[in-house]
This record gives C-alpha cells, structure tokens and sequence, in this order.
C-alpha cells in the first residue's frame, strides 16, 4: 500500500485550472522530490495531500484513506502527517520547547513531563537542544526552520510533506536545514518535498517529478531526470535552473517575466 497515492487530482481557482488531472504515488520510505517552474502546482499539490486545499475533482489516499471522501476524519489522518512550510509559523511569544509541546498536549494529550523529554529528543535531532528556552525572534532563519521540523517530528509522523523549506532563508543558512532532512532520508522517513534546491533533489531523492502547467510532465530516479531528461520542457527547466548564464536572449523571450508591480496569475 503506497504511503500517498493521488488519482486524476484536479483543482481551480475560478477559471484557473492549477492542477490538471495528477497521478503520484509515494511508497513508503521513499523520498519523492517535485520541481519545476514558480507556477506550475506543486504547492497546492502538496497541499491537496492533507486538505489543506479542497480538490475539485479526483481522490487521494493517506495509508489507505481517502482523504477526499467527505465521511474521512481528516484530524485524525492529519495527526500521521507533518507538514513544513516555506515560513516557520513558530509561536513568537512561546519559547522553543513550548512551541514543540503545546500540540503534544492538545492534540495528543501528553503529559507535560512526556511532552517535554520527546521535545527534547527531537531538538537534539536536529541540532538545537541548546535553544530550548530561546524565543523564535532570538534564532537565525535556519534555526527556527529546524525548530518547525523539529515540532513536526513530535507528532511522530508516519510521513513529512516540505513545501519549499528552505525559500525564505539565506542562502548561507539553507546547508543546515537540508542537512536535518537528509538525516530524515537517511532514518527512512517517507517524504514528499517540494523544493528548488537542485542538489537535493539529485542527491537525496528516491525519484524526482517535474511539474509544469499543472500537470506530471516527467518522473524518475534523479540520474535519469537530470542525467538524461526524456522531454523538451524537462530539459528546457533544467538547463535554466542549472545553467542560469548561459540562457539566451530568445529563451528569455520564451517565457517573458511579468513587469515590475504586476502581478502574474498563480498556480502556487
């Protein structure tokens, strides 16, 4: 039984189709990593996983539930998924230990003395146990992800979906973050991410899926997706992402850039 498997997942926004039609499976213990162009769906795709986002048509499975059936209760499949965000949404006025304790005790009814020694393993998972007591505001942009995975891996999830988790962070900072989720890769945990981080994609993926305009335009293991992509638009995005001096002034035709204040039509 696949972890997450989507069937015909489809969904708009008005007039605007963002997901058209998408077929995924995600086995557990695998680590399925989805590129492709600002646009194209991959957000709302993983945030059609857990409900965060109503699908208009199709279905989806979480461990053998469907999450789409209207009878599904969707707080109890969300206790087995964590979820990370391009923003941390760590409780500023709540120091580090009480933002990975707070759900514990709500939502899993742990004792406080439970709460606090799991927080504790957890922070030393990802290297912080020494900012137990710090507020968000005192931690750097790489820290307070850590913090957020750290409070995902609480719950004990039997699956992680990353929704770009290292966007909002300097450069600098994005080394320590990817170091935490390749230890994830490497414990076995089933991960969905969607990222921009190309050498992650290629070096910790169990397969990579290019998306573009809403749709699975390709899927395989990373070597074959990056070492010999089978279709046009795959290896058009790659050679963009992965060699950004050598587009040319036709190719930046192509696909022109919305004007300075405008704002162009999303696919999240």
């Amino acid at each position: 039984m696949p972890a997450i498997e989507i069937r015909d997942l489809r969904k708009s926004f008005g007039k605007l189709e963002v997901l058209r039609g998408i077929d995924l499976s995600v086995e557990t213990g695998e680590v399925v990593c989805v590129i492709g162009p600002s646009g194209s769906g991959k957000s709302t795709l993983l945030r059609c996983v857990n409900l965060l986002e109503e699908p208009s048509s199709g279905s989806v499975h979480v461990d053998g539930v469907e999450v789409t059936d209207p009878d599904c209760d969707i707080d109890a499949v969300r206790r087995r998924i964590g979820m990370v965000f391009q923003q941390f949404n760590l409780f500023g006025h709540l120091r580090v230990r009480e933002n990975l304790t707070i759900a514990q005790r709500r939502v899993l009814r742990r004792s406080r003395a439970e709460a606090e020694r799991i927080a504790t393993e957890n922070l030393h998972r990802v290297g912080l146990a020494e900012k137990a007591h710090a507020y968000p505001a005192q931690l750097s942009g790489g820290q307070q992800q850590r913090v957020a995975i750290a409070r995902a891996l609480a719950m004990d999830p039997r699956l992680m979906l990353f929704d770009e988790p290292t966007s909002a962070l300097d450069p600098e900072l994005v080394g320590e973050v990817l170091a935490v989720m390749r230890s994830l890769a490497a414990e076995g945990m089933t991960m969905l991410v969607v990222t921009h981080e190309m050498s992650f994609a290629r070096e910790v993926a169990s397969r990579v899926v290019f998306m573009d305009g809403g749709t699975v335009v390709e899927s395989g293991p990373p070597e074959e997706v990056f070492g010999s992509p089978r279709e046009a638009r795959t290896r058009e995005f790659l050679h963009r992402v992965l060699e950004p001096t050598r587009v040319s002034e036709a190719e930046i035709g192509a696909h022109p850039v919305a004007p300075h204040g405008s704002a162009a039509p999303s696919g999240r």
